[in-house]
């Protein structure tokens, strides 16, 4: 049970960093930047922290992967900054300040004791901070795609899968707080970020960071949704009513702001 657990983990993460990578190079980045927000990390550790933990760990972790998203548009902004400004070794000077922003701003979150209102309230106050930050960037399109090399990509969603596989392990030690805010890393918008910048240009990777906040409103939605239906639907049903939460908010906003794309 443990190894086939494992190996759905690891099956799961890899099949949606491989899909974000299709979608920016055969759509857009700005919808990958939106899909990127999606609870697909967030939504991996929680059902397996209900799962191998229990429903109740799982939907209290839930509110704290909610606050978790300041940091993870920290991350972004951090990306964002040195990639802007460091003309060497971009990406390695990018990867590392972000990664490094992160944990330092989870680090000082876990500090806070909020209720789930003042949770809410403070995380799409963030939102909106940051959709502000990026207001400048412009979306740009791939006008002439490369081949994407699957192995490349695939060393890239394995980043991700471990991060899933190690954050669902230690969970038990580490408690609700530290691992909703753990679920809140970018297992799959880093990736993404990094195929997108390897591949293409910088100018697409900030498309990509330029569109993720708004997205993140999926896992405000996710999030609450979690804390209420899994203690009281269990885990699969949870998941399902939870996910269908959060993709109603990306259609609904997608169609509403970009009718015309």
């Amino acid at each position: 049970m443990f190894s086939m657990l494992i190996i759905v983990k690891i099956s799961v993460t890899i099949a949606i960093v491989l899909a974000l990578s299709l979608i920016a190079e055969h759509v857009s980045p700005r919808v990958a930047g939106l899909l990127a927000g999606y609870p697909l990390g967030a939504a991996l550790a929680l059902f397996f922290y209900g799962l191998e933990i229990s429903p109740e760990f799982a939907a209290i972790s839930a509110i704290y992967t909610i606050l978790g998203l300041i940091a993870i548009q920290s991350f972004a902004y951090f990306y964002y900054i040195t990639s802007l400004h460091v003309k060497k070794f971009t990406i390695p000077a990018s990867s590392v300040m972000a990664v490094s922003g992160y944990f330092l701003v989870a680090w000082l979150l876990h500090f806070l004791k909020l209720s789930t209102l003042c949770t809410t309230i403070l995380s799409i106050i963030s939102i909106l901070l940051f959709v502000y930050l990026f207001k400048e960037i412009e979306n740009r399109k791939i006008q002439k795609r490369i081949r994407l090399n699957f192995q490349v990509l695939c060393v890239r969603a394995f980043f991700a899968a471990a991060f899933i596989v190690a954050i669902t392990g230690i969970a038990h030690l580490i408690g609700p707080r530290w691992a909703g805010l753990l679920s809140a890393f970018p297992t799959t918008f880093f990736p993404l970020l990094l195929i997108i910048h390897f591949t293409y240009s910088t100018e697409h990777t900030h498309t990509v960071i330029k569109n993720f906040p708004i997205g993140l409103g999926s896992i405000i939605a996710y999030g609450l949704s979690v804390s209420i239906t899994y203690p009281g639907c269990g885990v699969f049903i949870g998941t399902a009513i939870s996910l269908g939460i959060a993709t109603v908010y990306l259609l609904v906003y997608n169609f509403a702001v970009y009718k015309g794309e």
